[in-house]
């Protein structure tokens, strides 16, 4: 009975192994599993070809959402002529599982022509995937088949100037996510199974920046970036624990989602450059302490990630970039012009930046000084949304398009 228990006991620990191996190597959401841009799980080649091997393209349609990967299927979500449609496909032959759409928002403004796909990245947990459509449209579908859970359109005519582009965030059976418009907005925790609000936090206006969380004292907190405040929200409840004031300058807007390194909040737009606070619990009331502030850098369209202590970026100057996050101080700013949009991914043993150009940058992680270790043409059109790295696969989005490259 004792071996009995004891091999039982071990393929327990074997299958644990491999789901957790298997969940740390999706990208499940906006800036990964964990929502800070690190990649587990991918195999960097000694060294890089002069360009990718393409596998399999399909057109998926308009848009600047970023595909996400879970358990081996990959799901996109874009706009094909008058339709919002979420799309999930065979990561290994771009094959079709299941499709889901419905009538998309009509939109004009300055962005219509290049930006009338939807630019909230969909989220996948518990079995749903989440969408956020670019006029407000919020659907809860099975994750497994696409089947239709629920859908809100109840928000759908009060939107930001630039349209919805945060990224909605499952929680505890909840879908997390602020809406509203120009002036006011509400932080809405939905339930995940009905659609129901479990809570609404009315307030600031909703900006550009995903939702992310943090820990303080062993307990979970939602950290928003709206379009005046850095806040600090319990997500069971909805309740605002802190708040720190984020002004913005005319035309500039907060768009970067907040890094989060321990008890430490870093923080980053155009015109405003890069700040970190710390979140203090004194009683029953929390403290937000300023802690470094650098006014001459900052990004634009873009989230910096945190490596070893220092934060890599794309700068409102076009240029990588590296900051110590103790201190604030500048360690290197590169001399090549890339583009104000961009995604940066940690592959762990390198950078992997991705700008609007579709040229891949790979370079080390390196406080002491730039190293480019390949530069490599990706797609004919522009990119806007994350890759997905996993093994030696690249998922890549380019304007109409999803495409499957091997690193060779």
């Amino acid at each position: 009975m004792k071996t009995i228990r004891l091999m039982n006991a071990m393929t327990g620990i074997l299958v644990l192994a491999l789901t957790t191996n298997a969940l740390a190597q999706d990208w499940s959401q906006w800036c990964g599993a964990n929502r800070d841009g690190k990649v587990s799980g991918f195999k960097a080649p000694k060294t890089w070809p002069a360009e990718l091997t393409r596998q399999w393209t399909v057109n998926v349609g308009l848009g600047d959402a970023s595909p996400v990967m879970a358990a081996g299927k990959i799901y996109t979500f874009a706009r094909l002529q008058d339709n919002e449609i979420v799309e999930c496909l065979d990561s290994k032959t771009g094959k079709e599982v299941w499709k889901y759409q419905y009538p998309a928002l009509a939109i004009t403004g300055p962005a219509s022509s290049l930006h009338s796909g939807p630019r909230s990245t969909p989220v996948v947990g518990e079995g749903k995937i989440v969408t956020l459509g670019i006029g407000g449209v919020l659907c809860c579908l099975d994750a497994s088949n696409g089947k239709l859970i629920w859908k809100n359109a109840d928000y759908t005519k009060d939107l930001p100037p630039f349209f919805t582009s945060l990224s909605p965030l499952i929680f505890n059976g909840m879908c997390i996510v602020h809406l509203g418009g120009k002036e006011s907005g509400e932080l809405i925790a939905f339930d995940l199974l009905t659609g129901k609000q479990n809570w609404q936090s009315p307030g600031d206006a909703p900006s550009y920046a995903s939702l992310t969380m943090m820990t303080i004292e062993g307990k979970k907190q939602l950290v928003d970036l709206t379009a005046k405040n850095l806040e600090g929200i319990n997500p069971e409840s909805g309740k605002i624990l802190w708040q720190f004031p984020v002004t913005t300058e005319f035309r500039f807007y907060n768009s970067a989602t907040p890094v989060i390194d321990g008890e430490n909040v870093i923080i980053t737009g155009q015109g405003q450059g890069t700040r970190a606070v710390k979140i203090q619990k004194q009683g029953d009331q929390y403290v937000v302490k300023e802690l470094w502030k650098n006014g001459e850098l900052g990004t634009k369209w873009n989230t910096p990630v945190l490596k070893d202590g220092f934060l890599y970026g794309l700068s409102d100057g076009r240029k990588l970039f590296c900051m110590n996050a103790t201190t604030g101080q500048t360690a290197w700013i590169d001399s090549k012009l890339h583009n104000d949009f961009g995604t940066i991914v940690d592959a762990g043993s390198l950078i992997i930046a991705l700008p609007q150009t579709s040229n891949m940058v790979v370079f080390k992680p390196d406080e002491k000084g730039y190293t480019e270790v390949a530069l490599i043409k990706v797609a004919e059109s522009p990119t806007y949304s994350y890759p997905i790295l996993s093994g030696n696969n690249v998922f890549l989005k380019d304007k109409e398009s999803l495409s499957m490259m091997t690193v060779k």
